[in-house]
C-alpha cells in the first residue's frame, strides 16, 4: 500500500463499530491524528527508531472474529486472578473469568452499566493529553471497546485483575486498539497484570495500545505490563499515569524484543508525597527492535521516583531508551533518581541510551545514570577457573544481571512465570527459573 496513509487509518472501523457514547471522543482523536504528523528519525524521540515496518504491508485492515481454545487465556500458571481476554482486540467472555469483589468493578466498555460510563467518561483520554504522542490519538481513531478497572474508596482488592491480550495471526495483516482505563479511589489498594502474548505461529498484527491510570490520594497500584509477543509482532503503546496526594505506583515492565516495539510511560506527580517506583527489563536477539521512554513529571512538592532500567541485547539486534525526570519550579523537595544499564552480547548489537534531568527547582535531590558495557571479563574468569563452560558462564551472568528485578514479585506465580521467560530467552527454560535464593 505504500506509506503508511494517515487517512485511512483514522477511518479503520466503521462508525457502525463504535461506542454511541463515545463517539464525540473517537471523533475528536480522529481530528488529533489528521492534524499531527507521523514521527520521522528527525524527530527526537523517535531518532533511533523507525517506522518503516508499518509500510511493509498493509496493516490497515480490522481484525476478524476469532476462536481459540478455551484453555488459551491461562498463560501463568496458578495465579489466583481475575482474568478479561481479547484475541486480537475482541473481548473473549468464554475465556475471560471474573469474580465479585465489593467495591471493585473490571468490565468491559461495551458491557459498561450508567455509572460504569459516568466513571470512563470522567477520565478517558484526559489522562493521556497533552503527552504529545501522535499515536495515543490514533488509538482514539480505533477506539471500540476497552477495559474499566474501577477500585472504589478504601477498598482492597482481594485479587489482582489480569488483562490479557492475545494475538493470532490471520490471513491478512490487520491492526487493532487496546485501551484500558484504571481508576483507583482514596486509599484503594489493587494489582493489574497487563500480558501481550502470542499464539505460536509468526504474527501479522499491528497493536495500537493505551493505558490510562489514576491512583488517588493515598492509593497504591502494582502494575506488571508484559510484552511478551512473537517476534514478528508490532506494537506502539503508551502508559500514562496521575498520582494524587500520597498515592502510590510500583511497576514493572518486562519487553521482548519484535519487529517494531515501542512503549512510552508518561508519569505525572499531581499531589504531595506521591510516589513512583519504575522497572523496566528488556531483550532483544537477531534483527528485534525495543523501544522504552519514559517521563516523569514532578509538578508538586515532596515527590518521590526511583527508575531502573535493564536490557540485554544480542546478535544484530537494537534496543532503546530515553528517561527523562522533569522537576517543575514549584516541585521542592522532590527527590528522584534513574539508572539505566544495558549489556551487549555481540559486536553487532547496539544499545541507545539518554537519560534526562530538567531541573527547575533548587532545593531538591536528583541524579541519573547510563551504562553500556559487555560481560565483565574478572567476573567470566572466575566462573572460568572454577570448571563452567564460557557460554554456560555467560548465560549466568546475564541472567543474573536482570533477574533481581523480577525475583521479588510478591505475586509468586507471576515470578515463577517471569523467571521462566527470562531462562527461556537464554536458552535454559529447565534449568534457571526455580525459586529464588
Amino acid at each position: 500500500m505504500g506509506a503508511f496513509d494517515q487517512n485511512l487509518a483514522a477511518r479503520l472501523f466503521g462508525d457502525a463499530e463504535a461506542l454511541p457514547w463515545l463517539a464525540a471522543q473517537r471523533e475528536a482523536a480522529r481530528a488529533q491524528w489528521l492534524g499531527a504528523s507521523l514521527p520521522t528519525r528527525k524527530t527526537e524521540s523517535w531518532k533511533y527508531t523507525s517506522l518503516e515496518a508499518l509500510n511493509q504491508l498493509d496493516w490497515l485492515r480490522p481484525p476478524v472474529a476469532v476462536e481459540v481454545a478455551t484453555d488459551a487465556g491461562a498463560l501463568i500458571a496458578g495465579l489466583d486472578a481475575d482474568r478479561l481476554v481479547f484475541v486480537n482486540g475482541r473481548y473473549a467472555p468464554g475465556l475471560s473469568q471474573l469474580e465479585h469483589q465489593p467495591g471493585v468493578r473490571a468490565v468491559s466498555f461495551r458491557e459498561a452499566n450508567p455509572g460504569d460510563r459516568a466513571v470512563i467518561e470522567g477520565a478517558l483520554g484526559q489522562i493521556a493529553a497533552g503527552s504529545g504522542n501522535p499515536f495515543a490519538a490514533l488509538n482514539g481513531c480505533w477506539l471500540e471497546d476497552g477495559v474499566l478497572f474501577h477500585v472504589g474508596a478504601g477498598v482492597k482488592a482481594a485479587r489482582p485483575l489480569h488483562v490479557v491480550h492475545l494475538g493470532v495471526a490471520q490471513p491478512q495483516a490487520f491492526a487493532h486498539a487496546q485501551r484500558l482505563l484504571v481508576v483507583l479511589g482514596r486509599g484503594a489498594e489493587a494489582g493489574l497484570i497487563e500480558h501481550f502474548a502470542s499464539l505460536p505461529g509468526e504474527q501479522n498484527g499491528f497493536v495500537s495500545g493505551s493505558t490510562e491510570i489514576r491512583v488517588g490520594e493515598a492509593a497504591q497500584l502494582r502494575h506488571y505490563r508484559l510484552h511478551l509477543e512473537e517476534e514478528h509482532a508490532i506494537h506502539i503503546g503508551g502508559v500514562y499515569v496521575e498520582l494524587g496526594r500520597a498515592a502510590l505506583c510500583e511497576s514493572l515492565v518486562l519487553a521482548l524484543g519484535a519487529r517494531l516495539k515501542r512503549l512510552d510511560l508518561r508519569v505525572r506527580h499531581l499531589g504531595a508525597g506521591s510516589e513512583c517506583r519504575l522497572n523496566g527489563v528488556y531483550l532483544a536477539r537477531r534483527e528485534q527492535h525495543v523501544d522504552l521512554h519514559t517521563s516523569v513529571e514532578h509538578e508538586v512538592a515532596h515527590g518521590t521516583t526511583h527508575q531502573v532500567y535493564r536490557g540485554i541485547v544480542d546478535d544484530a539486534a537494537r534496543a532503546v531508551f530515553n528517561g527523562r525526570i522533569h522537576i517543575h519550579p514549584q516541585a521542592q523537595k522532590s527527590n528522584a533518581d534513574l539508572s539505566n544499564r544495558n549489556l551487549l552480547l555481540s559486536n553487532a548489537a547496539e544499545v541507545n541510551t539518554k537519560p534526562e534531568l530538567e531541573i527547575y527547582a533548587d532545593d531538591v535531590r536528583c541524579s541519573h545514570g547510563a551504562t553500556v558495557s559487555r560481560i565483565d571479563e574478572k567476573s567470566l574468569y572466575y566462573l572460568l577457573t572454577r570448571g563452567i563452560g564460557r557460554r554456560e558462564a555467560e548465560v549466568l551472568l546475564g541472567f543474573g544481571f536482570i533477574n533481581e528485578l523480577v525475583r521479588n514479585i510478591p505475586i509468586e506465580p507471576l515470578g515463577v512465570a517471569l523467571r521462566a521467560v527470562l531462562s527461556g530467552w537464554f536458552g535454559r527454560a529447565d534449568e534457571l527459573h526455580g525459586e529464588p535464593s
